[in-house]
This record gives structure tokens, sequence and C-alpha cells, in this order.
């Protein structure tokens, strides 16, 4: 075997290991989040604040990794199809994280005002949006999975 071909090989499980810190990263967040909830009605900002930042720190080098590693698919091993895949998954996770955030707010508003309906009807309007998402990561992942082995 070729010596860029298992570089190619360890690019690609690479990327997967990041993948996998970025669900974990979501759980922390979302972990995180209800901790904060429950600190409720005088919420624990401060602590919160620490872990969004903390949290947004992860994601921006998950995201700048696979950046990079989407950039070395396309100009070192001219895989302009998996690299294409990178950036359409991307975009979504960019859409992932701005409707999880979304989410917690409507959270939030509805502990807060639990005798407003709208806030409930919210929560349920971005889960709905955020399921999608997810669908189009799956298949987004399987693509690129599919491509990899030919």
């Amino acid at each position: 075997m070729s010596h860029v071909m298992t570089d190619l090989k360890d690019i690609i499980q690479r990327f997967y290991r990041l993948q996998s810190e970025r669900i974990e990263t979501y759980q922390l967040f979302e972990e995180g989040h209800e901790a904060y909830l429950r600190t409720g009605p005088h919420y624990d900002f401060d602590h919160y604040k620490q872990l969004v930042h903390e949290i947004t720190q992860a994601f921006c080098g998950i995201s700048k990794e696979v950046l990079g590693i989407k950039e070395r698919l396309h100009h070192e091993f001219d895989r302009p199809d998996l690299s294409e895949h990178l950036e359409k998954l991307q975009n979504k996770e960019k859409q992932k994280l701005e409707l999880t955030a979304m989410l917690q707010l409507a959270r939030q508003q509805a502990q807060d005002h639990p005798e407003e309906d709208e806030h409930q009807e919210r929560i349920q309007e971005v889960k709905q949006k955020i399921i999608k998402i997810k669908e189009d990561l799956s298949e987004i992942m399987q693509d690129f999975k599919f491509d990899c082995e030919e």
C-alpha cells in the first residue's frame, strides 16, 4: 500500500474522531444547559457563560480541523467528492449549533413563563428542525462513508 493511501486512511480516521468529539461536546452542552435551568429562577449565569465559552472553543477547534481536512482531501488527495461532503457537513453543523442555542433559549423562556403556550410551541418547532438537520447529517455521513470505500 502506498504512503499516500495510508495518509488518506489516517486523515479519514481523524475526521471520524472529530465527529465523535463533536457529538460528545453537544452532550456536554446539553447537560450543562439542563444544570443551568435547575438554578432558576435566579440563574447561575456566570457558570453557564463559562460553559458556553468552553463549548464554543471546542466547536471552533473541531471545525477548524475539519476544514483543514476538507482542504487536504481536495488539494493533496484530489478527492473533491469527499471534500464536498465535509463542506455540506460543516454547513449543517453550523445550523445545528444555531438551532441548539435557540432551543436552549426557548426552554428557558418556557420555564420562566409556563403560562405562555407559544414557548412550548417554539420548543417543538425547533426540535423538529434539529431532527431534520440530524437526518441530513446522517445522510451526509453515509455518503462520505460510501465514497471513502470506492
